[in-house]
Parts: C-alpha cells; sequence; structure tokens
C-alpha cells in the first residue's frame, strides 16, 4: 500500500523533520508510530495524507507516486481523498459545519458518494453518536468531537487510516473505548503516539523516529518493548530519582504523557 525511499523533508535548513526514511506498509496492517516530541511523527502523518512531499527520495501509494502532479490529475486524487484520511491532534480544528449530520456528510458529499443519509446514520449510530446529529459541533465534549470526526472520515469507507495523538485529549474512559473500536476496526491504520504502555495495544508492528537520527526501529511492538537500547535512543523511557528513607535509586520509565 506505501512505500518510501529516502525520503527527506526539513522546515528549513536548521529544522530537518524527516531524514532519509524508508519503510513499507502492506494492506491490512496495523502500525504504531513512536517518537519523542520533535521527531517528525506529524511530519510524516501529513506527508502520508499529501498536505506536504518529499523534498527528496519517494513516496508511493499503490505503486503510483505521489507528487505535486499527481494530486492535480483530479482521478488520482479523487482516489487518493477517499481510500487515505486522517485525524488530526486536536478534532476540533476539523470542524466547520453547523450540525454533526453536515460534518459526516461533507467529504461525502464533497466527493459525490452515494448513499450519504445512509452512510452517515450507519456510521454515526456505530460511533454511538446518532442522537447528536442536529447538534452544533462546537458545542460538543472532547470525546464527543473525536467521535464526530472518526464517523466523518469512516463513512468514506477509506483503506488507510492515519491518527496523529489520537488519545491526547481524552480521559480514561473513552482512551479506554478508543483503543477497543480501532482494535476492531478492519483496516490499515498508522497511529502516531509517544504513549509507550498504549503502543501494543494499538498495533502489533512499531516505528521508532530519532529525533535527528531518522528511522531508529521497524519491528514487532513485542520485541520493541524488551529493547531498551532503542527506547533510550528513541527518548521514549527516562530515569529519575527514587527515594525510600535514607536510601536512593534510580531506573527507567516510560513516557506516557501525551
Amino acid at each position: 500500500m506505501i512505500e518510501l525511499a529516502g525520503v527527506h523533508y526539513a522546515y528549513g535548513p536548521d529544522a530537518p523533520a524527516l531524514n532519509d526514511l524508508s519503510f513499507r506498509v502492506d494492506c491490512g496492517e496495523k502500525l504504531v508510530l513512536l517518537g519523542a516530541n520533535g521527531s517528525g511523527k506529524s511530519t510524516l502523518l501529513k506527508l502520508l495524507y499529501g498536505l506536504v512531499l518529499p523534498q527528496q527520495g519517494s513516496f508511493r501509494y499503490r505503486e503510483h507516486l505521489v507528487s505535486a502532479k499527481a494530486l492535480k490529475d483530479k482521478a488520482f486524487a479523487r482516489r487518493f481523498r477517499r481510500e487515505v484520511v486522517y485525524l488530526f491532534q486536536h478534532p476540533a480544528t476539523m470542524l466547520f459545519n453547523p450540525t454533526v449530520f453536515d460534518e459526516v456528510a461533507f467529504g461525502l458529499r464533497q466527493l459525490q458518494l452515494d448513499g450519504i443519509e445512509e452512510r452517515v446514520r450507519r456510521w454515526t449510530g456505530i460511533l454511538g453518536i446518532q442522537h447528536l446529529l442536529d447538534r452544533p459541533p462546537f458545542n460538543l465534549s472532547g470525546g464527543e468531537q473525536q467521535k464526530v470526526c472518526l464517523a466523518a472520515l469512516l463513512a468514506l469507507e477509506p483503506d488507510l487510516l492515519l491518527l496523529d495523538e489520537p488519545t491526547a485529549n481524552l480521559d480514561p474512559r473513552t482512551t479506554g473505548w478508543l483503543v477497543d473500536f480501532l482494535q476492531d476496526l478492519q483496516l490499515t491504520t498508522l497511529v502516531a503516539t509517544h504513549n509507550l504502555s498504549l503502543a501494543p495495544e494499538l498495533g502489533n508492528r512499531g516505528l521508532v523516529l530519532g529525533e535527528r537520527e531518522g528511522l531508529l526501529y521497524d519491528g514487532s511492538m513485542e520485541d520493541l518493548l524488551q529493547n531498551r537500547d532503542i527506547l533510550i535512543a528513541g527518548n521514549l523511557v527516562h530515569t529519575h530519582r527514587h527515594r525510600h528513607g535514607a536510601m536512593e535509586h534510580r531506573h527507567f520509565h516510560v513516557h506516557d504523557w501525551d
């Protein structure tokens, strides 16, 4: 489905975001993209969604080169925008329609797909928000807004779902719901996070981006959790002092903040 070869992207001469990045993703895989803040996770998701393009190297989707020229081709762009969807870290930034129904229907209308009302009602039902269809999305809770955005994306019946720190602004109950929902979802997913304790629940293949070094690891989540050197290099674990009365010691902790 995806092939990146030698991809480089920088926001300026002193601000590299992606460095010589190469990997492949097959249909149906569930991947977790790990890395500390500033490692390029969001930039990589934006690139896979076509918001930014490689400055060096290549990105292919289903063997088609994704480039400025390709995205100007109406047939390719229409297919790409239907098959690849992206849930932003802050879902509220994706909302701009007057009602939840219009929000979920927006992409369907833009792509002129059939069965709009049926799709809207089906996916809002699956996500448990059908009772909100007439409500303004701006007045909903953060968890409800996230479900609205997910319904809007999944109503397109995509093949690839990209998620950027999807648990960052959720309470524990909604986080548990989202993890269960993503596990049951039958499509290719790539979830960016630096929450190491949740990572094994979100996918079975892990990609670790270094803060400057590019791709540090590509392999099973099970093996990654046992690889202390990679976890340290990726700034995914840290040490700090513990005091027990007069005794003091240090040991590693995972970064579970979002």
